[in-house]
């Protein structure tokens, strides 16, 4: 009697698809996950909009969201800022008056910026 004989750890590896062994299995491969397109190919646009009771916010816009991981580009623009931000959509918003901030920190992120 082997150490593992009627256990889970028994089994050849299978395919969580259709639960046949590996080296019978028939699934077609996985689709592969969504290219993100670099940087230096994307043009973000700033514009500073004015809201309810006189604020302003920095909106960017222009930029890709399916191909974009924006929470993470957000977070560090808010942090470089030292302001809050929401992702709206397709355009993130960074609070106040922070166009001049943003232009340099998405240059150095190497994106284009108009």
């Amino acid at each position: 009697m082997r150490l593992f004989a009627g256990t889970i750890f028994d089994r050849l590896p299978h395919c969580e698809r259709c639960d046949q062994p590996e080296t019978e299995c028939q699934c077609p491969p996985e689709p592969k996950q969504p290219q993100v397109v670099p940087p230096g190919r994307q043009t973000a646009r700033l514009s500073l909009e004015k809201r309810k009771k006189g604020k302003f916010v920095t909106v960017i816009r222009g930029l890709s969201a399916a191909n974009n991981d924006f929470p993470t580009l957000l977070s560090k623009l808010k942090t470089h800022c030292g302001a809050g931000g929401t992702l709206d959509g397709d355009t993130l918003e960074i609070q106040g008056n922070q166009l001049d901030g943003l232009k340099k920190k998405l240059v150095e992120l190497g994106y284009q910026v108009k």
